[in-house]
């Protein structure tokens, strides 16, 4: 009984200590209910943590403490653990506020202290049982094989059959029927008609009279991107010269069976409405959903006063997150496909009389389309850039150029080749030392610091990463601190929080920043800066009002 309470009391310890680590400051700001149960996720592995390594102890039969100073060392660490419980509990407020303010949001009144401990609790016990069912399980499992094997064999096999029977299960069955269910429900929400969005009488459009691709089957982001946006009108209220009706395409998945088949339709519709006499063509990558932001289009389409076509494909019914575990290859796939069916057809064309061809993606969108061609294949005629948002850090286009950064540039906003071809930019443009003349290709990156979806590494886990050393990001806390294993958990909790900030934080890119990344990529200088400050203050508006954002599919 004596080597239990120690077990436990040991990981008790271990738990309290994870426990007031997680409660400090990340990337983004948390309800008392997710800090609640990111604390008990935390508790329970200090909990486990400390279980393990008392057993390796006592497994590895090293010197252990006579029973007195035993007691006396148990009540001053039971002691220092309930009053750092205390303490870490008093400063939620504080840290969470420093954290709000960092993002652009009003401080809370009070941290929800007794809530938070409260949901930790339920969730640590919550943990607690799954984890003595499992036990219970494997015991099971090694008592039926004490008549075949040896004790302590037997007690190994049992556990690891345990662990395999219940993964293959969680692997194979429950993520199988998971993502039908998924897949279902986001086709059904894909096919629903907007009210407020009737059918484009603009010849230009997708789903018009005029055009092949059916308005039924462009999905709900695709009906959203074609019937929004700045009209010729607009932009000639805006800049007092004529301007053209902006092309917009998009191909939903009901279009045709294959990638190859939906990119083929969208290439022959772009040359029905003479997409490549424009003076630039921008293919677009989405997001899981299919949803475009636009945040990133509106801009451009007045940069180049509707003088521009913008086309895209969709690859999944499903979130990004979901779309990434379930379905790693189609947006790759989908991407590729419609970049060689344009780049193919573009570069057939004139180099005198031919569109400028920009890539652009957010997120998801944006690894996707930094896998959609190789350098070998631009190499004789090169694209003349991309703009790529909120890079999520699985792209590896993305880490290679962040780890190739010049020295003492941070990673939250890299330096390399001192601009030539790639520039990272945040809400303040870009890192000083980004200013060589640009080569004949412009590609940037727009993120941000607190944007937990492109920071994220798994090496968190074991050591510090480098955008928390200083000099740190604008838009991240001062008071965050790097804790081993809980600052990978608290970075993971984040991502899903990402877009939960205001507009130009976390993964909400703003308008105003995605217009800065543009006039790089592009070298537009035909607007004075009081006329760009305008535009910023215009499309910010609209943002802001949710003109077009109804629908934010991630």
């Amino acid at each position: 009984m004596r080597t239990k309470k120690a077990v436990y009391g040991f990981g008790l310890i271990c738990g309290v200590i994870l426990f007031a680590a997680s409660l400090t400051p990340s990337l983004i700001p948390r309800t008392y209910m997710v800090q609640g149960v990111l604390s008990g996720i935390a508790f329970a592995a200090g909990y486990l943590l400390g279980m393990v390594l008392q057993g390796l102890w006592r497994y590895l039969e090293l010197p252990q403490l006579s029973l007195r100073p035993m007691r006396y060392l148990k009540w001053a660490l039971a002691i220092a653990s309930l009053a750092l419980l205390v303490v870490s509990l008093y400063h939620v407020k504080a840290w969470q506020n420093s954290v709000r303010l960092a993002v652009g949001m009003e401080p809370l009144e009070t941290g929800y202290p007794v809530y938070v401990f409260l949901v930790a609790l339920l969730t640590f016990i919550l943990f607690y049982v799954l984890a003595r069912l499992l036990l219970a399980f494997g015991r099971t499992l090694s008592r039926w094989l004490y008549s075949r094997f040896p004790r302590r064999v037997s007690l190994v096999l049992g556990a690891t059959l345990a662990v395999l029977l219940i993964v293959t299960l969680a692997n194979g069955v429950l993520l199988k029927y998971a993502f039908q269910f998924a897949d279902r429900t986001f086709q059904q929400y894909d096919a629903l008609l907007e009210p407020d969005r009737p059918q484009p009488l603009i010849a230009e459009r997708a789903g018009s009279k005029e055009s092949r691709l059916d308005w039924q089957k462009l999905g709900r982001a695709g009906r959203e991107f074609v019937a929004s946006g700045p009209s010729a009108a607009q932009i000639s209220a805006f800049t007092q010269r004529e301007a053209m009706e902006p092309i917009r395409l998009y191909a939903g998945l009901q279009m045709a069976d294959t990638a190859e088949a939906r990119a083929q339709l969208l290439l022959d519709e772009l040359i029905r409405v003479g997409a490549f006499a424009r003076s630039a063509l921008v293919v677009i990558t989405p997001t899981g959903t299919g949803w475009i932001d636009p945040s990133a289009t509106d801009g451009l389409e007045y940069l180049y006063e509707g003088d521009i076509a913008s086309v895209a494909l969709q690859y999944s019914y499903l979130n990004s997150p979901m779309s990434l575990v379930f379905q790693p290859e189609s947006g790759m796939e989908s991407a590729q496909a419609l970049f060689r069916a344009v780049y193919g057809h573009w570069k057939t064309l004139p180099p005198g009389s031919r569109p400028k061809l920009y890539l652009h993606g957010l997120s998801l969108g944006a690894f996707n389309s930094q896998r959609s061609f190789t350098l070998f294949d631009i190499l004789g005629d090169p694209i003349d850039g991309a703009l790529w948002s909120g890079p999520p850090f699985p792209s590896e286009l993305w880490r290679n150029l962040t780890n190739q950064r010049e020295a003492n540039t941070p990673e939250w906003l890299p330096v390399v080749e001192q601009g030539r071809f790639v520039r990272f930019m945040n809400q303040n443009g870009t890192y000083s030392g980004a200013d060589a003349p640009w080569g004949n290709s412009r590609f940037v990156f727009l993120q941000y610091a607190s944007d937990a979806i492109t920071f994220f590494e798994r090496s968190l886990f074991y050591r510090e990463a480098d955008w928390m050393k200083s000099p740190r990001g604008p838009d991240v806390s001062p008071l965050l601190a790097w804790y081993p294993a809980v600052s990978m958990l608290q970075v993971l909790i984040d991502m899903p929080l990402s877009d939960t900030v205001p507009l130009g934080y976390g993964h909400v890119y703003a308008p105003q920043h995605y217009l800065d990344g543009w006039l790089e990529v592009t070298g537009i200088d035909s607007f004075t800066p009081a006329e760009i400050e305008r535009l910023k203050q215009v499309l910010l508006q609209k943002a802001q009002q949710g003109d077009g954002y109804e629908y934010r599919g991630g």
